[in-house]
């Protein structure tokens, strides 16, 4: 056996994956007995399973379960810690249901247990002779016995990577779930409006109804729309997202329903659209108060029909897809502006649902606060900040006019620039100060504003105008246009009442850019 056993050392010995090492151990004990069929079967919860076999229609036995209760040969030799020759058809502990399926049945068992260090028993190894008169094993008791010393220095070897994979596995389940609660999209509040919103959402998951979702930006309208399709029957589909305000509009439409090659130029490949990509899915419009007519045009197509045509194609294809919308525009208004077409209005509203701003539900926000304070320390590994009693009664009252992501990224900002694991309110200044003065809150007065004059003079009646400069407040104004118009220029010019190109020269003199 001298050079066989060696090559049986070498092969356990320099084997690191765990796959390849059982496959390897036990292709070397065949070898060994000159066989070409065995297994390896480990104790799991409810029996004995076959982690690896060799020979033909092997896959057959490979991840098979012997429940506890059943007679079988491994099972006898984990439990009792021998190994055991066994005869199929004669011996009552085999296990026939094994061999079903298999064309060639075995004709002797040699069954060895495979120990832990502690002499634990944790699992075991067949090797299978299936010649027609069963005498290729070698039973012969030094033979046995050698072999036996081989096996428990192989199965050490094996259980040590079986522990490391299972180590491996255990280690990547808690990645995954560490990312999965940094990642997650929580809905945080306890007020009774966010509470109304959510059970009319849960409501509205059992239907396949169009949703439109209103509400302020940064309200968390998206979040309401993953909760309606999490919910729905539809959940096992893809929920796909896009913003119908952030590109332009030929670019949306390829996005939406996909081109064809050489469409126009640039198209160098067919390209998918999102109503085909999220088929049995969900797709959720986003600032769809700003889409295009042509487009809307589209899009009622899509509800009315199922239909979609993707661009340079002239065959239309069915989808069966949800639509759920959301804006932060009075549609009605924009309809009345004939901004926006009225029957598609109607077709998307037929469940409506308004998320609450930040300001309606101020009983959330030292919820939120806590939420996003234990989530951005964990995904940037540092200990949790806490807020100072006057640095918090200040969050509190400030107006947020950015809703939840204003919030959100505030905590962001601040456990970033706050040096000690508290954050005052003299730490708060360094974020307040540093956005649109519109946005303040009631911080100190910003040094870069004058006294005002009636604070000189009591009888002089205060102004919002006081302070400012003529560019001062026309900036503000700029600002707010295009904020207000989520920074579309010919939308804001149009509000102002001047044209695009004076408006947007007057941004270029303020300096203002997105």
């Amino acid at each position: 056996m001298g050079d066989k056993s060696f090559d049986f050392y070498r092969a356990v010995s320099e084997e690191l994956d765990p796959e390849r090492l059982q496959r390897k151990f036990l292709t070397a004990l065949l070898d060994l007995q000159n066989v070409e069929r065995g297994s390896i079967w480990v104790r799991s919860e409810r029996g004995y399973t076959c982690i690896e076999a060799v020979g033909a229609q092997s896959e057959r036995i490979k991840s098979m379960t012997i429940d506890f209760g059943r007679s079988s040969i491994v099972g006898w030799v984990i439990e009792n810690g021998k190994m055991t020759v066994a005869e199929p058809g004669k011996d009552a502990r085999h296990y026939r249901q094994a061999e079903e399926k298999i064309d060639v049945k075995s004709s002797l068992i040699l069954c060895f247990p495979l120990f832990l260090k502690t002499g634990e028993v944790y699992g075991a190894v067949q090797i299978i002779d299936t010649s027609a008169g069963g005498n290729r094993l070698n039973l012969e008791k030094n033979y046995l016995e050698l072999l036996q010393q081989l096996i428990d220095i192989g199965s050490i070897a094996l259980s040590n990577s079986l522990v490391f994979c299972e180590q491996v596995k255990e280690n990547l389940k808690l990645r995954q779930t560490l990312k999965a609660i940094r990642e997650q999209d929580l809905i945080i509040g306890k007020s009774a409006v966010l509470l109304g919103a959510r059970k009319r959402a849960a409501e509205y998951a059992r239907t396949d109804f169009p949703v439109l979702i209103t509400g302020e930006s940064g309200s968390g309208k998206e979040l309401l729309a993953r909760e309606i399709h999490r919910l729905s029957g539809r959940s096992g589909g893809a929920f796909l997202a896009q913003n119908c305000s952030c590109i332009p509009d030929t670019l949306l439409e390829s996005e939406l329903f996909g081109h064809e090659k050489g469409a126009f130029t640039g198209a160098s490949k067919t390209k998918l659209g999102l109503f085909e990509a999220a088929n049995d899915g969900t797709v959720f419009l986003d600032e769809i108060g700003d889409m295009a007519l042509q487009l809307q045009a589209r899009i009622l197509r899509v509800i009315q029909d199922g239909e979609i045509k993707p661009l340079g194609s002239v065959h239309p294809k069915k989808v069966d897809v949800r639509i759920i919308s959301a804006t932060n525009r009075d549609l009605q208004n924009e309809i009345a502006r004939e901004n926006f077409r009225e029957d598609l209005f109607y077709r998307l509203n037929v469940l409506p649902l308004h998320v609450p701003s930040l300001r309606e539900r101020l009983e959330d926000i030292p919820l939120l606060l806590d939420h996003f304070v234990s989530s951005e320390a964990l995904r940037l590994g540092i200990a949790r900040k806490t807020f100072s009693k006057d640095a918090f009664d200040f969050l509190i009252e400030y107006d947020w006019p950015g809703n939840v992501r204003e919030l959100e990224n505030f905590v962001k900002h601040i456990i970033v620039i706050t040096p000690g694991d508290l954050i005052t309110r003299r730490d708060l200044s360094n974020h307040f100060f540093s956005i649109t003065p519109h946005a303040h809150g009631p911080l100190e007065q910003r040094p870069d504003q004058k006294r005002r004059p009636a604070e000189e003079n009591n009888a002089a009646p205060a102004s919002f105008f006081d302070g400012y400069s003529w560019e001062q407040l026309e900036r503000e104004y700029v600002i707010h246009l295009l904020e207000k118009n989520k920074w579309h220029i010919t939308r804001a010019a149009k509000e102002a009442g001047v044209n695009r190109s004076t408006f947007d020269s007057r941004m270029k003199k303020l300096n203002i850019r997105k």
